[in-house]
């Protein structure tokens, strides 16, 4: 039962992008110029001689940085961006100028390939960010199996942008802070038209998986970069949400360079090069990313033995159009492994219920402290025609639906 908007239209997110104006490709690049003033960055291309468009641009995600390096690496060609429907929030008119192609997350969307198809037909670049979530620990997160049948079906080269230096700067949970980290970006032609044509999918899958691999943690470490500003270790709770020395789960807080259990009292202390050290008893996980992938497995073990799962009251935000989000009031959410995704509501007289099953989501949208709607942290359940963002009332438990969402479809899947 969708949600009665009184025969309000939604976004329609099934039309063809116009071919970006050469005039827009240029402001783009100017505005992008303007914007990047003052960052330390560094933009190297491998294996990209005499390589001119069509071709598909893969990128990693970890800030807003990334669309402004972007733009200024590819320039001068025209690049058709897939964008995300919040991206379109208060200009859907620019972000159609600019020749993006709307998307709603982790939702199946056959007009996207036909979209995508006739961007690379005009002969112009097709840019594409396939973790389609900002980076939580500052690693590879999950691909989807289908990319390797889109570039296979287009037959075009492929080429890999990895950004660098933008998850230090910005981390996903606590953007708000900016430190001082240089940027390093390279564009990579990985396969050929040629490569393309002759190999399988799962081999495409597989060498787009490996030229995707990046941790910004080591990365810091080789490179010897410090940060040395106070508050570097200020809402990294909101990503390692488990002690991983009593177990106890959305019990973490953090602050300075610090990150603490409230329960058990634990400590551990962030170095200026990335690493965390306890400042008492046993170090569990000097490397976050390890203590994040810890999470991870006590998630899988919780599914496996059938004792996770979620339910909660949350407030409810929907994005139907793009000019404004609609309040939902109070709904409640459940997850599991075997339903999935439930958002159970009511809205202008009538109930709704909004379902996603476990196959059908690789992946889930969440935001820390969300700046369009309230500077707290949200998931997004879409659909193929709506989009909607859920605040739960207990504290800090997005991070765990993400993962419960990755290994219950992994489950799933390999049962097929």
């Amino acid at each position: 039962m969708d949600v009665n908007y009184k025969n309000k239209k939604y976004y329609n997110t099934a039309k063809y992008p116009i071919r970006q104006p050469r005039i827009m490709t240029f402001l783009l690049y100017v505005v992008s110029k303007i914007a990047t003033m003052g960052l330390k960055y560094k933009i190297e291309k491998f294996n990209m001689e005499d390589l001119k468009p069509p071709y598909i641009l893969l990128s990693n995600h970890m800030y807003f940085v990334d669309f402004e390096l972007s733009a200024i690496a590819t320039y001068p060609h025209r690049v058709n961006n897939v964008a995300t429907i919040d991206g379109y929030y208060r200009r859907p008119w620019l972000m159609e100028l600019l020749g993006c192609i709307c998307k709603r997350k982790f939702t199946n969307d056959l007009h996207l390939i036909k979209s995508i198809r006739k961007v690379l037909k005009r002969g112009d670049v097709l840019c594409m960010y396939p973790e389609a979530r900002y980076s939580p620990v500052g690693t590879t997160a999950i691909l989807p199996e289908a990319l390797g049948k889109l570039i296979k079906m287009n037959k075009v080269p492929v080429v890999v942008m990895l950004h660098h230096g933008n998850y230090l700067h910005t981390p996903f949970w606590n953007y708000r802070k900016e430190r001082k980290v240089p940027l390093y970006t390279t564009l990579t032609q990985i396969l050929t038209a040629d490569d393309v044509e002759k190999m399988s999918v799962d081999e495409i899958n597989g060498a787009v998986k490996t030229a995707m691999q990046y941790d910004e943690y080591t990365w810091q470490k080789e490179q010897n970069i410090k940060i040395t500003e106070p508050f570097r270790a200020e809402g990294l709770h909101k990503v390692l949400y488990q002690c991983p020395k009593c177990k106890a789960e959305h019990k973490m807080a953090s602050q300075g360079d610090e990150i603490y259990c409230e329960v058990c009292g634990k400590r551990w202390r962030m170095t200026e090069l990335g690493e965390l050290e306890a400042l008492s008893g046993e170090t569990e996980f000097p490397h976050v990313p390890d203590w994040y992938e810890w999470q991870r497995e006590q998630v899988r073990q919780q599914v496996e033995n059938g004792t996770y799962s979620f339910s909660d009251e949350v407030e409810v935000y929907s994005l139907p159009r793009c000019m404004k989000f609609e309040s939902l009031g109070k709904a409640t959410l459940t997850h599991d492994s075997e339903k999935g995704f439930v958002l159970a509501g009511h809205y202008n007289g009538e109930n709704y219920l909004i379902e996603r099953k476990p196959r059908t989501m690789y992946g889930v949208h969440i935001e820390y402290d969300y700046c369009y709607i309230k500077p707290f942290d949200c998931i997004d359940i879409s659909t193929e025609k709506d989009s909607f963002y859920c605040y739960p009332t207990k504290q800090n438990v997005v991070t765990k639906l993400s993962l419960a969402t990755e290994e219950i479809y992994k489950i799933k899947m390999s049962d097929l």
